[in-house]
């Protein structure tokens, strides 16, 4: 279908039209997920769809969607720097607006959302492709989107304190993975996911101060050895520590255990950084 038909379906406000039946209309955006112009992916496929899932328009269909999302995040895993990332990294994002929806009206078996959460946490760890912005393409940024899933995820009914200590694990383990610094604001997007965790105030301080600590070795410059740049090594989790302190301090909806979670990381970013210390 011609880039007019649905340029003209956005400036209807993305109603759903209704001289095409909503499979075929399904179908086609489906595919434009993975294209390489950014109008087609970011400005028409991942708006139209994530508006008629909060619109209501997929309620009765909302398994099969997801089911169809999460099959997205396996075309092409593993490659780096081909195209295919960017099927993978819209994919997740409208599974995470599939999630949320579930959250708000219960339309979706428990055992169905925990599949998904397996799944995204799958691809989120085997994903090799980590590219941000991506010059005449437009965005890929597979983990800030994997991080926005991880959200959704987190506000899900279904996720109890295992699985939301699960999600703060694999957050960690993704920094852990990571060789190059991230440059297109990633850690905020995972401090988020954090938090998103934390607001539950269902996991434990003894389970979250451990969790820092652990990160806090990541990005810990004195931990690493050699000839080579610490900071390249440890950049990801430092930045992760200080997006989680400032969202602790200053974001709204703060968890119940604020106070002490701002201390907790407080006492991280001293050990990790000379500077707060008031110099090396």
């Amino acid at each position: 279908m011609s880039g007019l038909y649905w340029r003209q379906v956005r400036e209807r406000g993305l109603e759903v039209p209704t001289d095409r039946p909503l499979d075929e209309l399904t179908a086609e955006l489906t595919r434009m997920l993975g294209s390489t112009d950014p109008v087609e992916r970011d400005r028409t496929a991942y708006p139209a769809l994530g508006t008629w899932i909060d619109r209501g328009v997929y309620d009765e269909l909302l398994p099969g969607l997801g089911d169809g999302m999460a099959a997205g995040l396996e075309i092409g895993l593993g490659e780096q720097g081909t195209d295919t990332v960017f099927r993978r990294a819209f994919s997740v994002l409208v599974l995470a607006t599939v999630i949320e929806r579930d959250t708000k009206e219960y339309l979706v078996p428990a055992e169905q959302v925990l599949r998904w959460g397996d799944q995204i946490v799958g691809w989120y760890l085997r994903e090799r492709d980590l590219r941000g912005h991506v010059e005449g393409k437009g965005w890929a940024h597979t983990v800030a989107h994997g991080a926005d899933a991880i959200a959704a995820l987190a506000g899900s009914r279904h996720f109890g304190v295992p699985e939301l200590t699960v999600l703060l694990d694999v957050v960690a383990d993704r920094i852990a993975l990571l060789t190059t610094p991230l440059l297109s604001g990633e850690p905020d997007r995972m401090a988020h996911a954090v938090m998103e965790v934390l607001r539950r105030d269902l996991v434990p301080i003894t389970v979250v101060e451990p969790w820092v600590r652990r990160v806090a070795r990541q990005a810990a410059p004195d931990a690493i050895r050699g000839d080579g740049d610490p900071y390249a090594a440890t950049n990801n989790a430092q930045q992760l520590l200080r997006a989680l302190y400032l969202q602790l301090a200053l974001a709204p909806r703060p968890p119940a255990e604020r106070a002490d979670l701002i201390l907790i990381t407080v006492e991280a970013l001293r050990a990790t950084n000379p500077f707060t210390l008031g110099g090396r």
